[in-house]
């Protein structure tokens, strides 16, 4: 029997390693489908319930495994439902390639049934590659481009391959004029800047008296470096959210996250610092670093286009964090900055009581917070967490401690609702011998992470380790937006579009056949965790929590304060419990001592 051109493009995935697809079917990609049932599903095939799940399944599948992500859809809508997913690959610097289909070439122009301008509809978000493939000579440079493309400039990726080209006899290209060859090598390689611009960065490095250091998830790969450096320095480590893993909280110069949803260690560490030095992190927000001309400063960046932004670097080394650590480490001194880091150690021991101490305030009927704070003692060695966007973020970003050989990511960049479940699913593939435990918002549970569960309980059998444990925080609100809508705008919650239906979470897991927990007192926070983390699949807790809690900002600042009590003055819905929340959590960071309040 002939090798078809579907059956090559499976042949060559897994010729790249790739093991899984994350997709949904539609005729237009039926010959990838029947290719797919005569390669016996290799690559494995992952039907989701939602072309945008299997393109967050990918995305998730690769921020963990550091590998290709792979997604599959149809032409038309299948390929639109692609986008969402693919723009969080681009904006978080993830390989994800994206194969679609599409009408047959001789109805193209016809305005057919399903025909959409593809290479338009996919021009932004895989700007970095995107091909059709009309001929089966082009198949081997095309694959072979557009994943070594994703792999090179950490983006996605997209191939179009026609519905009747699927179906084609496969041939290689030729010895011939205008034929391209192929190759499917992708040798290791690392960049490191010149000598000259290294000793610049260490001068200045050198300079500082109180060093503060960003890492993202650049950094990822030289954790040990970033060490040696913080304690060569005498330096704080402030953590962009994607870069969250990159260090163990339980460094005592580690401040955790930086920004809105970050920690009053960070925003003082970039406030009160002299020199900053950042690696291998974009984060945008230049308000929560230092003043412009109060420090110097250095970057690190393995991509040259994403270098010189969000501050005014002095020095901006492009290369790989590993080796340009490395060739940085020898220039240090360590002759100074005690004081600053005791200064930074004392106050990361202060945060972690005062945010102690917030998740134990009393809350109708739970404390979020304390959701949180609870799962941070149980998490185990090896979890993997993915979190929602939301303010069940602001919990993830605050109160979980990172430990060696935890991963966990968000939706950094795109921040878009949806993705905590799916990247869960995408772990569980990565790493089926390891425990997942998604962090989601009722909104984002019911825009699509519902639907998903369907996919988790699927293909729960594949999994060494069955746990996957999805935590529901269900206060009937899209509760970041009001509280934007509180501190932004100054403008009460607007119930049409703030309040949302009560759904039992943890009854439709039950139906599914999968472990539901419905916890509605704090006393039964710990044990609602314990029965997840133990039960004997995936599970989902569902935690009846307080809107009025407030994700009180690190700086907060009087603008902000003062038009969250306009807002409560113009007549928000729960301006009762706000007041009281808002004063009983920001009252802790007043209190002396680890006492409990």
């Amino acid at each position: 029997m002939s090798t078809k051109v579907s059956d090559h493009v499976l042949q060559r995935l897994r010729e790249w390693g790739v093991d899984h697809v994350f997709g949904y079917p539609g005729d237009g990609i039926n010959g990838l489908l029947a290719a797919w049932g005569r390669a016996e599903n290799k690559p494995r095939f992952v039907q989701s319930r939602h072309e945008e799940m299997s393109a967050f399944e990918a995305v998730g599948y690769a921020k963990f495994s550091g590998r290709l992500g792979v997604c599959a859809a149809t032409s038309g809508p299948g390929a639109i439902h692609l986008l969402n997913g693919l723009y969080d690959a681009k904006l978080d610097h993830v390989p994800v390639l994206a194969i679609v289909g599409q009408t047959h070439r001789t109805a193209m122009g016809g305005s057919y049934q399903q025909e959409v301008d593809l290479h338009t509809l996919f021009k932004d978000v895989a700007s970095d590659f995107i091909e059709t493939v009309t001929v089966p000579e082009q198949l081997p440079n095309v694959i072979d481009r557009a994943i070594r493309t994703a792999y090179a400039r950490h983006a996605p990726t997209a191939i179009i391959i026609p519905g009747d080209v699927q179906e084609l006899d496969y041939s290689p290209p030729t010895h011939e004029f205008k034929m391209v060859p192929s190759s499917l090598d992708r040798s290791a390689w690392t960049a490191i800047p010149s000598e000259e611009s290294i000793r610049r960065a260490a001068e200045i490095l050198n300079s500082g008296d109180k060093v503060a250091i960003l890492v993202g998830q650049g950094a990822a790969g030289a954790r040990a470096e970033v060490e040696q450096v913080a304690e060569l320095l005498k330096a704080g480590v402030a953590k962009a959210l994607l870069g969250k893993d990159v260090l163990s909280d339980e460094l005592p110069y580690v401040t955790g996250s930086i920004g809105l949803l970050g920690t009053r260690p960070s925003y003082e560490l970039m406030r009160d610092c002299d020199t900053l030095l950042t690696i291998g992190s974009s984060f945008p927000y230049t308000q929560f670093m230092p003043d412009f001309g109060k420090a110097r400063g250095v970057q690190i960046d393995i991509d040259p286009h994403m270098v010189g932004m969000r501050y005014p670097y002095e020095v901006n080394l492009v290369g790989d964090a590993k080796a340009t650590l490395q060739a940085l480490i020898p220039l240090l001194s360590e002759e100074r900055g005690r004081e600053w880091h005791d200064l930074v150690c004392a106050n990361v021991t202060r945060w972690r009581e005062v945010m102690g101490r917030r998740a134990e305030l009393s809350a109708d009927p739970i404390n979020p917070e304390y959701v949180a704070h609870v799962l941070d003692a149980l998490l185990p060695a090896d979890a993997i967490v993915s979190s929602d966007s939301g303010s069940a973020a602001n919990w993830y970003a605050r109160h979980l401690t990172m430990r060696p050989g935890m991963r966990s990511s968000l939706s950094g960049t795109l921040a878009t609702m949806g993705c905590g479940v799916p990247y869960a699913i995408g772990a569980k593939f990565a790493h089926p011998d390891r425990p997942a435990i998604a962090l989601v918002g009722d909104g984002a549970m019911q825009m699509n992470g519902m639907a998903e569960l369907i996919t988790a309980a699927k293909y729960r059998d594949l999994w060494e380790d069955p746990r996957l444990v999805v935590a529901v925080f269900n206060n009937h609100d899209l509760n970041q937006v009001t509280w934007e809508m509180r501190a932004m705008e100054g403008a009460p919650s607007f119930l049409p579009s703030q309040e949302i239906p009560d759904v039992q979470y943890a009854a439709f897991a039950r139906s599914l056949g999968l472990t539901g927990i419905r916890v509605e007192k704090p006393e039964d926070v710990e044990a609602g965790w314990r029965a997840g983390l133990e039960a004997d699949g995936p599970a989902v807790i569902e935690f009846l929590t307080d809107p009025a809690v407030p994700p009180i900002p690190p700086h907060a600042t009087w603008e902000q304060m003062e038009a969250t009590a306009a807002s409560i003055l113009k007549g928000d819905a729960d301006r009762g419990g706000i007041i009281r929340q808002g004063l009983k959590a920001k009252v802790q960071e007043f209190l002396p001592g680890r006492e409990k309040h």
